[in-house]
């Protein structure tokens, strides 16, 4: 008998090592997901008076989050650290208008579009530049947030042909130096501009035009590592686009289809 119960206890150790072996070969069940946005790019992201994260990024990583019943918590990095954050494991996830590039798809993954993004360019109201040829903004400084595709985009339209590029960390402090005239104008998301320029009322800016290249499809930034989260999370995309859960979203911020 003794040597009968030694046996039960070592087989049920080995298959308890086995499950565990096996759970941890599967990876987490993804009912809690850390989810970062950066917090600083109206209407998409931005914190409120009373210091809450809102803009359609936010209410969309919610829907997703209700749709897959996964208790999510919501933090703000800013965007420069926002990859590094991801890799290192601080967070699971950015939800925050990051457009899906060659470039950062090397060290990231991404899951299916919430939206499309195109780039124009805005100037003060009362400014000459009247179109984007590039030899127009010779001479003239024109501003970007650093490590986005305007960024590049300023570089490669502009820059070579005699402008003077200017980097920032966020698009607030890029909108504050044009309407402090400091830049002749900024390269950014179209749809971010139109609703800028909306909440700062009639006569600030204007936009002069939208650039051929730069148009992306806008994702959930995920580790590359982590599959089972972006199968939860497209099949989560699908259902909210299905539902009228994403046009409800996207009605509370533009009149028009950001799809």
């Amino acid at each position: 008998m003794k040597n009968l119960t030694t046996v039960l206890l070592s087989a049920t150790l080995v298959f308890g090592l086995q499950f565990a072996r096996d759970a941890a070969a599967q990876g987490p069940d993804w009912n809690e997901i850390q989810i970062a946005t950066e917090g600083a790019y109206p209407p998409f992201n931005f914190v409120d008076s009373a210091g809450k994260l809102q803009g359609l990024d936010v209410d969309i990583a919610n829907a997703l989050c209700a749709e897959m019943k996964a208790k999510c918590t919501i933090v703000a990095q800013d965007w420069d650290g926002i990859i590094p954050g991801l890799k290192a494991k601080k967070f699971d996830a950015i939800v925050a208008s990051m457009s899906i590039t060659e470039e950062r798809l090397k060290e990231i993954d991404f899951s299916k579009k919430y939206y499309s993004s195109k780039l124009s360019v805005m100037t003060k109201a009362d400014s000459d530049l009247a179109g984007i040829k590039p030899e127009s903004f010779d001479g003239k400084t024109i501003g970007a947030q650093s490590s986005t595709p305007q960024a590049e985009q300023a570089e490669a339209t502009f820059g070579k042909h005699g402008a003077t590029v200017k980097l920032y960390p966020s698009q607030d402090e890029a909108d504050m130096d044009l309407t402090n005239g400091r830049l002749d104008g900024i390269i950014a998301d179209k749809f971010y501009l139109a609703a800028w320029m909306k909440s700062t009322g009639a006569g600030c800016c204007k936009l002069i035009g939208d650039l051929a290249e730069g148009q992306t499809e806008i994702g959930v930034g995920l580790r590359k590592e982590d599959g089972a989260l972006k199968e939860k999370i497209n099949a989560a995309m699908d259902a909210i686009v299905a539902n009228g859960t994403y046009k409800a979203i996207v009605s509370k911020y533009f009149d028009f289809d950001i799809y």
